[in-house]
């Protein structure tokens, strides 16, 4: 297994691939699983140590949560992360309007209770305290300090 660390807006990511096969590639990332698809399967020329991954790892049954993170090494690909079942599972937390996310409030398993503050959405100049709509668990955080989203874009979940 390769192990790779990354910073990314002022958050530490331990990024672990655990499998390659073809264009699919599984990761651990802060210990939570992930499925990332590649654009091009991995030039087993170019990195014949993440070609060997794909014949001695097996797939981790581990839930994963949420957080859109580099996935592979800075020479690798470019990826889109797809969170694996059951991490992203429960109740969809969407943004009301369009802005920029300034403050993320809570982390994938915390316990939130109806009304608890989650995020604060920037729009407009205004702050807006984004509030969990129910109670549960956070499964999965989908965005980061400083992204913009859209009205509607999934923010995290919580089952």
């Amino acid at each position: 297994m390769k192990k790779y660390e990354y910073k990314v807006q002022g958050v530490d990511y331990e990024v672990e691939i655990t499998e390659v096969e073809g264009k699919i590639a599984k990761v651990n990332v802060n210990g939570i699983p992930f499925e990332i698809e590649m654009q091009k399967p991995i030039n087993a020329a170019k990195h014949p140590e993440l070609a060997a991954i794909r014949r001695t790892v097996a797939t981790p049954n581990a839930p994963e949560g949420a957080t859109a993170a580099p996935a592979t090494p800075s020479p690798a690909p470019k990826v889109q992360a797809t969170p694996a079942a059951p991490a992203g599972a429960g109740s969809p937390i969407k943004a009301p309007l369009p802005g920029t996310i300034t403050e993320v409030k809570v982390a994938v398993g915390q316990q939130v209770s109806v009304g608890e503050p989650l995020l604060v959405l920037e729009a407009m100049k205004m702050q807006n305290n984004i509030e969990a709509e129910t109670t549960g668990q956070v499964t999965s955080i989908l965005v980061n300090k400083g992204d913009t989203v859209m009205e509607g874009t999934v923010l995290l979940t919580i089952a």
